[in-house]
């Protein structure tokens, strides 16, 4: 396996991995590695790179997984649609074809069930046990649910109570995905592994 990863010290839940599964015609394996490695030196000149590397099936021999991180969603966008990665995939025809690709940001793999990510995703780490999911999300939901009552329910008199969940449920659900979440999830990294 030959994998790289530049910056894996602040590994957060906004960053964004993708697995590629790749066949490889019959006798290409050494071509294949050499164009994977080739790939992963271009994309390691895009701003937000942060690793990436080639996984082969122990199932399969023909198989093979390319897995790549960057820090966001654009940035992972700006080398999908970029020429530069265009015209390496041109110079792999003949050497593997592709089948699946997976993409995971945030948490969002805690809850995908394993059978529908490809094996190189499954070999990143399978998701934490549900208590550990369940025990995550209470540490940043309760503490962030008590601010909110009493922030701004608690100024809502008269609002029926509907109302008052609804504005509370807008407030927390952005606050838990995009900061609370991402917050503990790199916090607790080790426990959840």
């Amino acid at each position: 396996m030959a994998v790289t990863d530049p910056d894996d010290t602040a590994a957060d839940a906004a960053h964004v991995t993708t697995s590629v599964a790749r066949r490889i015609e019959p006798g290409r394996e050494h071509d294949f590695v050499g164009w994977t490695d080739a790939g992963m030196a271009l994309a390691r000149t895009f701003p937000g790179f942060l690793g990436g590397g080639w996984l082969r099936s122990t199932k399969k021999r023909d198989e093979y997984y390319v897995v790549y991180r960057f820090e966001t969603d654009k940035q992972m966008d700006d080398w999908v649609r970029s020429p530069v990665r265009k015209a390496w995939l041109s110079r792999g025809e003949g050497v593997a074809a592709e089948y699946a690709t997976h993409r995971l940001s945030g948490v969002e793999g805690w809850f995908e069930p394993q059978s529908t990510l490809t094996n190189a995703v499954k070999v990143m780490g399978a998701p934490p046990a549900r208590w550990k999911q369940a025990i995550t999300i209470w540490l940043g939901f309760f503490p962030l649910s008590v601010a909110i009552n009493f922030l701004v329910v608690a100024h809502l008199d008269g609002v029926p109570l509907v109302f008052k969940t609804l504005i509370a449920t807008l407030i927390n659900t952005p606050l838990m995905v995009y900061v609370v979440l991402p917050w503990i999830t790199a916090r607790l990294r080790r426990w959840l592994n």
